[in-house]
This record gives structure tokens, sequence and C-alpha cells, in this order.
């Protein structure tokens, strides 16, 4: 069953625009039709379809499901954004589908992009949490300093990831622990500068690498947060 997005529910029983359009211009629901929303913050709605307006097509709520987070505690990912914006988008898709709880946008001395279209990220993000079947929506903050960000971390597990070999690093995968928040700072193109990862070391970041392999900053970012869910999986299984 296609699955919309009203964050409004239950008070609000009018689906988005987008919603809207898709729900009776393109699949040419009618009053009647059932179908499934989410609110982002957890539940799922089964609904039936009481208004077939193609701007604002309005609901009545069937049932409300709880659908929980399948894992554990919260991740957040932190990362330079990549040069190109499609690199970035995708890495969003990604991460939501994989399953994330907010996505920071760094801004760093080697930063490729200095700022970001927070509003189509989160378009993206609603896209992809409707196509993977979850309900809660990630948050996506604006560009932040990555001083300012390091400064305001101070609970959980929190990682920075880079290259530079001259710094001793540990392995993700030995270090990550399940459970509670967890932060990964993800760095650019041109990593993180030597000031950076010393400034985040005193402040008490833990030093890892994700592998021998070089990758590029926004797979770096995939494989770090696919990282804790497997561990996580391996835990409970």
């Amino acid at each position: 069953m296609i699955r919309f997005y009203a964050p409004g529910l239950p008070d609000n029983l009018t689906l988005p625009e987008s919603d809207s359009a898709h729900c009776v211009r393109v699949l040419r629901m009618r009053e009647g039709d059932l179908l499934e929303a989410v609110d982002g913050r957890g539940t799922l709605y089964r609904c039936r379809l009481s208004g077939a307006h193609p701007k604002h097509a309005t609901v009545e709520v069937v049932e409300a499901v709880e659908l929980p987070k399948v894992w554990d505690g919260s991740i957040t990912i932190a990362i330079a954004p990549t040069k190109h914006n499609d690199r970035m988008e995708w890495l969003v898709e990604k991460l939501v589908e994989i399953g994330i709880d907010r996505i920071v946008p760094l801004r760093c001395r080697y930063s490729e992009r200095k700022d970001i279209n927070v509003e189509r990220l989160m378009k993206i993000a609603v896209s992809a949490m409707k196509q993977s079947l979850k309900a809660v929506l990630p948050e996506i903050t604006p560009m932040t300093p990555f001083g300012e960000f390091i400064e305001s971390c101070r609970e959980g597990q929190r990682f920075i990831a880079y290259c530079d070999p001259d710094i001793p690093r540990r392995l993700l995968s030995r270090e990550y622990r399940p459970g509670g928040d967890t932060t990964i700072l993800i760095g650019p193109e041109g990593d993180f500068s030597k000031e950076e990862i010393s400034r985040a070391l005193a402040d008490g970041w833990i030093p890892v690498t994700l592998g021998d392999n070089r990758l590029r900053t926004e797979t770096a970012a995939l494989v770090a947060c696919d990282t804790c869910h497997i561990i996580s999986s391996t835990h409970t299984s």
C-alpha cells in the first residue's frame, strides 16, 4: 500500500499539498479508498480518504499503530557536505533508508561547500522515509561550524573519523557499543585539518578509522552508519 506523509495527524486530517496531489491526481484515489500515512514521529495511521481534493485531500483515521525504530539509541552523522549537491542528496536518501536520527552538515576548514539547502534535503528524507516504510523522520540541521558543534555535543559516544595516518586511530567497529546516543564526525574531501582533529581529541572525541580503504566522504558516512546498525543487530540477535 502507498504510504503518505501527514505530519499534522491525528489533529489535522488534511494531507500536505504534494501528498494530496499524488493521492488524487497521480494515483486517482477516490473517497472511501484506504491508505496509510505516517506523522514522522513514529506513528502509522490507517486511514480512509474522506475528501478527494488534489490540493488538500482529507482523511478519516481508522487505526493508529506505533512503529518504533528498529535500532536502539540514536545515531547522528555530522558531515561536511560534498562539493556536488547530488552526492549529498544521495547520502541523505541512503542514510534515511538505513536508519538515522539526525544529520548535521558541518562547515570545516577544508569544506568544499559553505551552505546547504535544508528544505531540499528534508524533501528527500521524507521520500526515503516513506519508501523504506519508516515512521520516524530524522532531523536535518542547518550548516553548523565545526567548533560550535563539537562544543555543543557532550553526551553519548562521540567519534571522529579521519584519514590522517600520523594521528593514531582505532577501528570504529571495535570501539562502537550499541545503545545510547552516538555521534560520528565525517570530514570533507580534504579531510579534517590537524587543528580540528586535535581540538576534537582534546575534547574527548574518540579517533576512529573505517578500515584500510580510502572512501569518498558520502561513502564514509554511509559505512559509519551501517557499521552501527550491523553491530547493534548482531548484539541483539
